[in-house]
């Protein structure tokens, strides 16, 4: 099982998400790297899909197996400086893709290009009580 690890970040009640280029819009998330906790690899991938360095993260995260098939994935609650409403940044991740970040608002339904997984991924979120 691959684990998985999703920082979820709030501003003003809603939760960042991103549009991928090719892959839709999601959140930001990616593989625990051998040796690394869920906390740090939030952190890392915080820093490398969003160019975003957390101020602090919640050292126990929320565990689902719920999200997708042969995963494992960690929510990690992370608190950052204030955020613009949106942002670009260019990730260097599958030879270089400029994410567009945005502000989701969790009583709105997910834009319609949204995978499942980042559905289910939500719907963790809220009914574990990280989505405020």
């Amino acid at each position: 099982m691959t684990a998985k690890a999703c920082p979820v970040v709030t501003q003003d009640g809603a939760v960042l998400m991103f549009r991928h280029p090719l892959a839709g819009t999601q959140f930001v998330k990616g593989t625990i790297e051998a040796g690394e906790t869920p906390r740090l690899a939030a952190l890392r991938e915080l820093q490398e899909e969003a160019g975003v360095l957390a101020e602090s993260c919640d050292a126990t995260p929320v565990i689902s197996e719920e999200i997708a098939p042969q995963q494992l994935w960690y929510f990690v609650a992370t608190t950052t400086n204030r955020l613009p409403e949106f942002w670009t940044h260019n990730c260097g991740d599958d030879g270089g893709h400029c994410f567009e970040f945005f502000w989701q608002d969790p009583t709105m339904p997910l834009p319609s290009d949204c995978a499942q997984k980042f559905q289910r991924a939500f719907d963790v979120m809220l009914a574990k009580g990280l989505l405020s």
